[in-house]
């Protein structure tokens, strides 16, 4: 609440002369309630003390035992208080504290006490440190931000602001101040990245911390040749290099490796069937003796046609067999399935789905239909009965599936 009060105040300027520290002052009164309150800063501490009515009062008589200070009546009282608080307002001004003694002296009551005297009346305060988080933002919000808006002001205004009157400087700030408010970040980015005015600040730091080496003052910054994430980017992968040395493969060498790898990797994606022929080819064109001795895939082939043969010569027998047993025998079925089986590429990703077995046909039960009915037609037309029992229906055609 009093830091707010403190605002609209300017900052007075007090030298120790024993520790030739500077100090800062703020000072506020209020005539309404008889209020006065002050701020001190060394620039890395805060002190602060705020004084009722009847505490100014007690302190105006225990500073000033010399004159005489009676005690009155309570409208006499008010008026004397306010007379004498009216005397300290003025004393703590631009043209009144040029006229005071400061001086930093011991105090039970308070952290930085110090004392300020004069031909009309004396005075002490007695301030408390306010802490350090205070500290910083009381200096963040009375002295940074307003210090760098008004360099600002001053490194962007054509004209000087020492030579601008009074009407138009007042109307810059106020300019300045509005559009700063509003967008504080956008502002102090503004602020700060002239380079006329950031270059200034590294000088005028430089100097004041005893730098030998002094940097230059610059009016344009210096022209970005390429962005800092690409320098990067390209630096690192020369150290990479580097570090490699003689181990980097050449391109063809890469690339010969690459396709090995794709073709292990071919090999190792291909199906059951067509990798267990492969490997009995193979198998058959290194190993001699497989020439001489019959395999395993000789021996099923020979069985295979075989029995294709003696299929075939049955069909030829009987017409019936042979219009009915159309589909062919499983074991042409898993050899075709065998020998036609296409090899898988890298472009094949769904599996091979196995051949259907086809079901032999049962001959047995035809030849057996077809002599019985050959028998009956034969007792028919001799006209002999059947022996005993009851008649059997006549059994026309095979076995329906």
């Amino acid at each position: 609440e009093h830091s707010k009060l403190l605002l609209s105040r300017e900052w007075l300027v007090k030298i120790d002369p024993k520790t030739s520290t500077p100090y800062l002052l703020k000072f506020h009164s209020s005539p309404v309630d008889l209020t006065c309150c002050i701020l001190v800063t060394d620039t890395k501490n805060t002190w602060a003390e705020a004084l009722s009515s009847k505490q100014f009062a007690r302190r105006w008589r225990d500073c000033n035992r010399r004159i005489s200070s009676p005690i009155l009546d309570d409208e006499e009282e008010e008026a004397w208080r306010t007379r004498n608080l009216d005397l300290l307002t003025k004393a703590h001004t631009l043209g009144g504290v040029a006229d005071l003694t400061f001086e930093v002296v011991e105090s039970k009551y308070g952290d930085l006490a110090f004392e300020m005297d004069c031909d009309a009346f004396k005075w002490r305060w007695d301030t408390i440190f306010v802490g350090h988080k205070t500290s910083a933002d009381i200096l963040s919000t009375h002295l940074i931000m307003p210090l760098i808006s008004v360099n600002h002001l001053a490194f962007t205004n054509p004209n000087g602001v020492g030579d601008l009157a009074e009407d138009d400087l007042e109307k810059a700030i106020d300019k300045i101040g509005r559009t700063a408010r509003r967008t504080v970040d956008m502002h102090i980015k503004n602020a700060l990245s002239r380079p006329r005015l950031a270059t200034t600040l590294r000088r005028m730091t430089a100097v004041f911390n005893f730098i030998s080496d002094l940097p230059k003052v610059l009016s344009e910054g210096p022209k970005r040749s390429g962005s800092p994430t690409a320098e990067i980017h390209v630096r690192r992968s020369q150290q990479f290099e580097a570090s490699l040395g003689t181990h980097v493969l050449p391109k063809d060498v890469a690339f010969t490796q690459g396709s090995s790898n794709i073709e292990a990797r071919t090999s190792r994606r291909q199906s059951p069937i067509t990798a267990e022929v492969n490997m009995d080819s193979a198998t058959e064109s290194e190993d001699e003796a497989a020439r001489v001795a019959p395999t395993k895939h000789s021996t099923a082939a020979q069985v295979v046609s075989a029995a294709s043969n003696e299929d075939a010569e049955m069909r030829a027998q009987s017409p019936i067999i042979s219009r009915t047993t159309s589909r062919p025998v499983p074991g042409e079925v898993r050899s075709r399935g065998v020998t036609r089986q296409p090899t898988l590429t890298d472009t094949d990703s769904s599996p091979i789905r196995p051949v259907k077995k086809a079901k032999a046909p049962s001959s047995s039960s035809e030849e057996d239909s077809e002599e019985e009915r050959r028998k009956h037609l034969a007792q028919i037309k001799s006209g002999a009965a059947p022996k005993g029992g009851s008649r059997q229906p006549l059994r026309r055609g095979g076995r329906r599936f």
